[in-house]
C-alpha cells in the first residue's frame, strides 16, 4: 500500500475503500453512532440503525453492496449501493411512491456514507461517493439516488460538487427523529 508523506509528519498509510467484512462491524457501528452522537441523532440499533448490525442481511449482492473505509488498519467509514427498478417520474423531480418522497428516474441509491470524525479530514467521503457512482456506472445505472439529512451541509456540498442536483425534500421514513432530509439526483 502507498505511503503519503505531507510536510511535517510522519508517514501514513493512504486509506483504503474495499468491500465490508463481518467483521468490520463494530468499527462501522462506532463510526455511524459517533457520526450521530455528534449531530445528536437518536441512536436506534433496535429500528432505524439494525442494517448496521447485519450488513449481508440488509443489503445482499449482487443487487446491492456495501464497503468500508479503513484507515490504519481500522474500519473507519462505510457507504452502500441499492439498485432497483428506475423510479417513475421526470429524472431531476422528487415523486412520491408508496408514500415516501423518491428521486423520479433513479435506478439506484447511495446509503449509509459515515466517516469517524477521527478521519475527517482524510477525503473519504469524497472516495466512498466515487466508489459508489463507478459500480452504478460499470452495473448500467442512469441515476443515483441521495438523501441526506439537512444538517450534514458538508455532504451536501460533496454531492453537488460531484454533479448531483438537489430536487426535493422530505421527512426521513422510519427515522426517530423526523429528520428532514434533502433529495439530490446524481446522474450517471
Amino acid at each position: 500500500m502507498p505511503w503519503a508523506r505531507t510536510s511535517g509528519r510522519y508517514p501514513r498509510r493512504m486509506p483504503l475503500v474495499r468491500p465490508f467484512r463481518p467483521e468490520d462491524t463494530d468499527a462501522v457501528v462506532d463510526a455511524v453512532k459517533t457520526v450521530y452522537d455528534r449531530y445528536g441523532f437518536a441512536w436506534d440499533p433496535e429500528g432505524y440503525c439494525a442494517d448496521l448490525f447485519d450488513v449481508a442481511r440488509s443489503y445482499p449482492e449482487p443487487e446491492n453492496r456495501f464497503w468500508t473505509a479503513e484507515h490504519e488498519g481500522r474500519a473507519v467509514g462505510c457507504v452502500g449501493l441499492m439498485t432497483f427498478g428506475r423510479i417513475p417520474g421526470e429524472r431531476g423531480s422528487a415523486t412520491v411512491v408508496d408514500g415516501d418522497p423518491r428521486v423520479a428516474g433513479a435506478d439506484c441509491e447511495l446509503v449509509r456514507l459515515y466517516v469517524h470524525p477521527d478521519a475527517w479530514g482524510l477525503k473519504l467521503g469524497r472516495t466512498l461517493t466515487q466508489t459508489v457512482i463507478e459500480e452504478a456506472r460499470a452495473r448500467g445505472c442512469d441515476t443515483l439516488e441521495i438523501w441526506s439529512d439537512k444538517k450534514l451541509a458538508h455532504a451536501h456540498a460533496l454531492y453537488e460538487g460531484m454533479g448531483a442536483v438537489r430536487v426535493g425534500e422530505r421527512i426521513c421514513p422510519g427515522d426517530p427523529d423526523q429528520s428532514p432530509e434533502w433529495g439530490f439526483a446524481l446522474p450517471l
